[in-house]
């Protein structure tokens, strides 16, 4: 019969074994991951940018639109249809209209 080792010398050996190999491994890994959220994070601030930087383009570009068809001289690249400017009539939003503003009251707010 082979002699028996209790399992805690077993773990009293491994143990420094296994941190010398293992603690490289995980510090590398971690590292990696890091510097992969890292990357990941500043390419989707980036794409925001973008994006917030389109959509002010566009904006300014509505408005030029808007501004040139006001002042007469006809329709300006991408205005709308004239079939599709009575649709939007018939709802409610002529180009010329304001937003309304509605009054709140705090009847709901506890005092």
């Amino acid at each position: 019969m082979p002699p028996v080792v209790p399992p805690f010398l077993i773990g009293l050996i491994a143990a420094p074994l296994a941190k010398r190999i293992f603690k490289p491994l995980v510090r590398g890994v971690i590292t990696t991951s890091v510097g992969v959220v890292m990357e990941v994070k500043k390419a989707a601030h980036e794409a925001g940018e973008n994006i917030n930087d389109l959509a002010a383009e566009v904006a300014a570009d509505v408005m030029a639109t808007q501004i040139a068809s006001a002042d007469g001289h006809g329709p300006a690249e991408g205005a709308v249809p004239a079939g599709e400017a009575d649709k939007a009539g018939d709802r409610g939003e002529g180009e010329g209209r304001s937003p309304r503003i509605r009054a709140t009251t705090g009847t709901g707010k506890g005092q």
